[in-house]
């Protein structure tokens, strides 16, 4: 039996952000990123509307990118101070996936870290608060999926949190968030979105509920993603949905490789952090090529390809025109083609090659990868992505 989980409401469109206004409750703490939802004017908004609905409202603001465990500590502090009835997350990814361990910290303070790394082994959600989760960003879907992504910078690596009770209550995709982001970041969160959608749509956990969201998240960034990264304003909104779609079908479908890979290296190296888009884009194509020996996968690339009409006369031809599809895009916007091109220097990923590949395989992402690999197989993987080599195996 499977299971397939959604917000209770999402709101979408012009001035959808104005439906907090209809929310019922006492208390709100909202959760945000850097400055740019403050300075844009967001923030006084959703202040605005929530004392409209009678709330008294405090807020948590600050939460870097890519959040560590201290910043969950001490929103989950925060939180226990002023006993909220409504979490209300508003940013980019990493805000909102703070939000949602700080949810759980509220709710349970003697839970450990290491009890929500296992998947689908939160405890029961909502005794004191609701969620509500608002992107600024179109890329991580996190305001529909069950999923958080929380780094503890003393190890280096980053954990994909999962659970169907960290599913917002609310979510509200309003186009006007995204309008002033900086074309580098729409960039990264536009091929985040590809790479969710095309995993979703191979994983072993793929659905006739999964599938009509991924291919038409598929076909919306192929359609509307360079014109977004060309400040064209109706196309940066139709891919603000378009990565909804994308997260509401990996949220139930779950992912593959390349998220294995992108959270064990975005924080694994001295010369600096790849961003999580960033990584993905880059790991993509090399990922396609290993997956791509498995028939079942290589079927649903293939009809990927065809339903945004690349050609070729085989399935392999069609696999080979989707993934030069994606490295055309990745050139088009800037993103490097391998991660030594990023600025990671050999000596250190050589030297972090074996534990890098194995914690990328014990990634929670990995059991739904279409093909299976093993450590060494990792490894090998892992240096075609930083040399540019070609995946023969």
């Amino acid at each position: 039996m499977a299971r397939f989980t959604l917000p209770r409401d999402l709101y979408y469109g012009k001035d959808a952000l104005e439906n907090l206004k209809t929310l019922t409750g006492s208390r709100a703490i909202v959760v945000s990123g850097g400055s740019s939802m403050r300075r844009g004017g967001f923030l006084d908004k959703v202040e605005a509307y929530l004392k409209e609905a009678g709330m008294e409202v405090k807020f948590f603001e600050g939460v870097e990118p890519d959040p560590s465990v201290e910043t969950v500590m001490k929103g989950a502090a925060a939180m226990t101070e002023f006993q909220p009835d409504w979490i209300i997350a508003i940013g980019g990814g990493s805000p909102i996936d703070a939000a949602k361990a700080m949810w759980a910290f509220y709710e349970y303070p003697d839970t450990t870290f290491e009890d929500l790394c296992t998947p689908f082994n939160f405890p029961k959600l909502r005794t004191k608060a609701k969620f509500a989760a608002i992107p600024s960003t179109s890329g991580t879907a996190t305001e529909v999926t069950a999923f958080s992504v929380i780094t503890d910078y003393s190890k280096g690596i980053k954990y994909p949190l999962a659970d169907f009770e960290i599913t917002p209550d609310v979510a509200i995709v309003d186009p006007a968030l995204v309008s002033s982001l900086p074309i580098k970041q729409v960039a990264y969160t536009g091929m985040d979105a590809l790479t969710h959608a095309i995993e979703a749509y191979v994983s072993t956990l793929n659905s006739p509920f999964t599938d009509p969201l991924a291919i038409k998240a598929i076909e919306m960034v192929f359609d509307y993603l360079p014109a977004s990264y060309n400040k064209d304003m109706n196309a940066r909104e139709q891919m603000h949905y378009a990565q909804c779609l994308a997260g509401q079908a990996f949220s139930n479908a779950l992912l593959g490789i390349v998220h294995s890979m992108a959270h064990k290296t975005g924080a694994a190296f001295s010369t600096g952090h790849i961003p999580h888009g960033c990584a993905n884009a880059i790991y993509l194509p090399y990922v396609i090529k290993y997956n791509a020996h498995e028939p079942e996968a290589m079927r649903r690339y293939a009809d990927i390809a065809r339903r945004v009409g690349l050609n070729g006369t085989s399935e392999k031809a069609q696999v080979n025109a989707l993934i030069a599809k994606i490295e055309e895009f990745n050139r088009y916007m800037n993103i490097p083609k391998t991660i030594q091109e990023f600025g990671v220097k050999e000596d250190e990923f050589l030297e972090k090659l074996d534990s890098i590949a194995e914690n990328a395989v014990g990634d929670a992402c990995t059991g739904s990868n279409p093909r299976s690999i093993t450590p060494e197989q990792m490894a090998k993987l892992f240096k075609c992505t930083f040399y540019g080599t070609e995946v023969d195996f």
